[in-house]
């Protein structure tokens, strides 16, 4: 039976890592099968920092790149011909911060999420242990951070307000000083809900913000 799961340092990481991908084995994914929109896999890549905290790695994309240039994001990129989107996440991982995990340390999958720019991203949440080797790639990160689970359980997650473009709320968290929107938000609010508080929850119909639709 899953079950919630508050992250501290009493839990034991062996007994995180269990009942995360138990909670995630529960859950039944939405796949958005739109041979319009290209392929996208995204990490919930989960690490330690050196309190001992249990953490997710969030980027913040160089300001040089010719998409999404300096938005908040988790390590991820375009599916390539002949990958899978487990493929491509733990590419990513290792392109843009790094990491470099087994394909048996892949949790689950969360469910696809379409984004207004013509993606359709596959999270993909998989343990990174310590998180050896965790550096930005400076030609695609400006920034990498740990980011503590339990931000995500604070009061006020997530933040939804409305814009005169759109019907669907956005939404967003609070993290790093500042708020990270959808569709990284989104991905990470269906992580807590899902994987840490074993909840049937969908994010798919959560709007983006508008600098995120091209």
């Amino acid at each position: 039976m899953s079950r919630s799961v508050i992250p501290t340092e009493a839990v034991g990481a062996d007994s995180l890592r269990r009942q995360l991908a138990q909670n995630l084995a529960s859950h039944t994914r939405d796949v958005v099968a739109d041979h319009a929109l290209k392929p996208a896999a995204v990490a919930v890549a989960l690490v330690t920092d050196d309190a001992g905290n249990d953490c997710f790695v969030l980027i913040r994309r160089a300001r040089k790149l010719r998409a999404h240039s300096g938005q908040w994001a988790l390590p991820g990129g375009r599916v390539d011909a002949g990958e899978t989107a487990v493929e491509a996440a733990l590419r990513e991982l290792e392109e843009e911060v790094g990491l470099r995990p087994r394909a048996d340390n892949v949790l689950g999958l969360l469910d696809d999420y379409p984004t207004r720019s013509g993606f359709v991203i596959t999270p993909i949440v998989v343990w990174c242990g310590e998180g050896e080797g965790l550096v930005a790639n400076p030609a695609e990160v400006a920034e990498v951070h740990r980011v503590p689970l339990g931000e995500l359980t604070k009061p006020g997650v997530p933040r939804l307000r409305k814009i005169p473009q759109s019907d669907r709320p956005v939404l967003s968290i609070a993290l790093v000083g500042t708020h990270v929107h959808a569709p990284t938000a989104a991905v990470l609010f269906q992580f807590r809900e899902v994987a840490m508080l074993a909840r049937a929850t969908r994010v798919a119909h959560y709007e983006q913000p508008v600098f995120a639709w091209k």
